[in-house]
């Protein structure tokens, strides 16, 4: 993946959720979709490492109802 953008700008998924979803990453802090459906705890910069450890047998699957 490119270079991330400074962290003044937010991650794209939180331009295209409900302004209620949109929380901070975990990790660096950047606006993104966190709450709700299809939300995550980290915006895609950082979770790419971490998918990038999992293995090909491990997918990422949302806890939330």
């Amino acid at each position: 993946m490119t270079t991330p953008p400074p962290l003044s700008e937010p991650d794209p998924s939180a331009l295209i959720c409900p302004g209620d979803r949109v929380g901070l990453c975990a990790g660096c802090q950047r606006k993104t979709h966190r709450y709700g459906s299809g939300g995550s705890p980290l915006c895609q910069w950082c979770m790419q490492p971490v998918k990038a450890g999992w293995g090909r047998n491990v997918r990422f699957v949302s806890t939330r109802p």
